[in-house]
């Protein structure tokens, strides 16, 4: 690669501090690191070091202190403190493979790596969430209402005339309300659920995701769930779901640090084999060996980048 190529990632003196009660407990330094497309880098550090806090930051997952650095992506400074903005820069321009998979346990194999397909791509998921949080406080809230016999509803409800006291209306009425919101919620999480299951086996959703996993041998696995598959199978799930989007970048935090030896360098393997086809990579451990396989080694030490 061209070493005049300009970055497609940087994190620009980056400095991050956590409060812990009373204490500041100060972790990026101004760290500071440039990727150019297609290049795989390691970030290489002890545990604690602070590899996890970087890459989260990279990804919009975390944001730096207060006037404490930049990220760019293609030469653009990326708006880290902006709900929506990051939100869309996180599931398309980014993919995340963890350590510890985070697959969705009532999903199975093909609904979880198509799950990055089915975020909606507007801000108006946030809005409906809300109008179905008031519809079901406002119904509940009038259930209450009824069964504390308050207002029109004076001589019925639940309670006898004589104990129909304007504080147990209301009280009724604040319980009605929480216990509507809850209820109404948890029926359009079930539909949610529904519509997922029924749009992951869409021709559209699912061919690219049915591809990506039986090249990954999960073939026969599609309409398994997470625990019945080994830890290898899971994190190839979760690099599937990861690729959902077609991402920019892939980030991967410790990928192979919940597995055994084997089974961490074949997924180190699938990895190389998606760089190979272009894949830009940033990968964070603290093993050496794991990090061999990366083009370039960078050194996180006292919260500042090494080359």
């Amino acid at each position: 690669m061209p070493d005049s190529e300009a970055p497609i990632i940087e994190g620009v003196n980056l400095r991050k501090t956590y409060q812990l009660g009373r204490v500041r407990v100060p972790v990026l330094h101004g760290a500071s690191i440039s990727i150019k497309p297609r290049e795989w880098v390691a970030i290489l550090g002890a545990s604690g070091s602070g590899k996890s806090t970087l890459l989260h930051i990279l990804g919009g997952l975390d944001r730096p202190d207060t006037d404490g650095g930049d990220v760019m992506f293609k030469g653009t400074r990326v708006e880290l403190d902006r709900g929506r903005t990051t939100n869309e820069y996180r599931n398309r321009s980014i993919g995340f493979v963890f350590q510890f998979y985070h697959l969705l346990p009532e999903l199975d194999v093909l609904e979880n790596a198509v799950l990055a397909k089915l975020i909606p791509r507007t801000g108006a998921s946030g809005l409906f969430l809300l109008m179905v949080v008031l519809v079901g406080g406002l119904l509940g809230a009038g259930l209450g209402a009824i069964a504390a016999g308050a207002g029109s509803f004076e001589g019925f409800g639940l309670l006898p005339v004589e104990e129909q006291t304007d504080m147990r209306s209301l009280i009724l009425a604040l319980t009605g309300m929480v216990l509507g919101s809850a209820t109404l919620i948890a029926l359009v999480q079930l539909a949610q659920v529904l519509a997922i299951k029924q749009r992951s086996r869409s021709s559209g959703v699912a061919t690219a995701a049915k591809t990506t996993l039986e090249e990954f041998g999960l073939g026969h696995r599609l309409h398994h769930r997470p625990r019945e598959l080994s830890g290898g199978e899971r994190q190839r799930v979760a690099i599937a779901r990861a690729l959902g989007n077609a991402p920019d970048v892939l980030l991967a935090d410790e990928p192979t640090g919940n597995l055994d030896a084997q089974t961490g360098r074949e997924i180190l393997d699938l990895l190389k084999e998606r760089h190979e086809a272009g894949l830009t990579i940033i990968m964070v451990t603290h093993d050496p060996k794991v990090a061999a396989y990366a083009d370039r080694i960078v050194e996180l030490e006292d919260g500042c980048i090494r080359t």
